[in-house]
């Protein structure tokens, strides 16, 4: 397997392939499809702040390696966010875990510059960036200015495609191509396939089918499986009776070398991932007799 070195994501250096690390989400929305949005209608002051910090403790405690802090909803159908609420949501939440997780590599999952510049100077340390293939690149930009970590995620409009896998890697490939064009050092691209992002069910099965695929871009590579639509539609289960199907893919995406899952149920995802790797990795020793 090909030696992709260390990240250095704020607080935390992360050595590719030693294991597999695993993300927790903070949605601070009032939308998320798997129902777990900090944010309600009727929140006038900063309830969700309190919220998400006591919320990003508990993934601390369970083991999360890093945290994922977005303010809209990227749901099927999900309402635009204005910039403006967008940054109301996020830059108060980041500034918080960030004082009361000072050690916790934190991400910001969004599509707007203007909100990656200011959680970045409210205390995030890498971008989430679900358009990343975007021949637009702003956030690459904003990446490469701020020296920064940038996770590239695969995502189309429609679903249609004639080779997926190849495609796919094709786009991802043009996205990390821009990247460094726009001056992101190699080390600081991730990519991710983008499950249930322009792609239907079946397209999801064939991609998971052929995660290790991806290991051909040379890039640690960031799985979001949790919770979704594809996982219901398998098993007939609501966004809540998910955690098994997602547990599933846990275990595969380590079997295919995935180097980040990006998990609503952190415990349980990070004793899956253990596990997997003690299997795949030989991470586990047994004590001397």
């Amino acid at each position: 397997m090909t030696d992709l070195g260390t990240t250095r994501v704020g607080p935390r250096s992360f050595r590719w392939g030693e294991r597999t690390f695993v993300m927790g989400i903070l949605n601070v929305t009032p939308d998320s499809f798997s129902g777990d949005g900090l944010v309600r209608s009727q929140d006038a002051g900063e309830g969700w702040v309190e919220r998400a910090v006591a919320q990003a403790r508990e993934m601390a405690d369970e083991g999360a390696d890093l945290l994922d802090i977005g303010g809209e909803s990227t749901r099927p159908g999900h309402a635009t966010v204005a910039e403006a609420e967008e940054l109301r949501r996020v830059v108060p939440v980041v500034h918080a875990v960030r004082a009361a997780l000072p050690g916790m590599p934190l991400t910001i999952d969004t599509t707007k510059p203007a909100v990656a510049e200011a959680a970045l100077d409210a205390g995030a340390d890498a971008i989430n960036d679900i358009w990343g293939v975007s021949a637009e690149g702003s956030l690459a930009r904003v990446a490469a200015a701020r020296g920064v970590p940038i996770v590239l995620m695969h995502n189309r409009a429609e679903p249609r495609y004639t080779d997926l896998m190849g495609e796919v890697i094709e786009d991802l490939r043009g996205a990390m191509d821009r990247a460094s064009a726009a001056g992101v050092a190699p080390a600081n691209i991730l990519v991710d396939p983008g499950i249930g992002f322009g792609k239907t069910a079946g397209q999801n099965l064939e991609l998971l089918r052929n995660l290790g695929s991806l290991r051909s871009l040379g890039r640690p590579i960031l799985l979001g499986t949790s919770r979704k639509s594809t996982l219901g539609k398998v098993l007939d289960l609501p966004a809540d009776e998910r955690l098994e199907a997602t547990l599933a893919t846990t275990a595969l995406g380590v079997a295919a070398g995935i180097d980040i899952v990006r998990v609503h149920d952190v415990r349980e995802n990070v004793r899956s991932a253990r596990m997997a790797d003690a299997i795949v990795r030989g991470t586990w020793q047994e004590a001397p007799a």
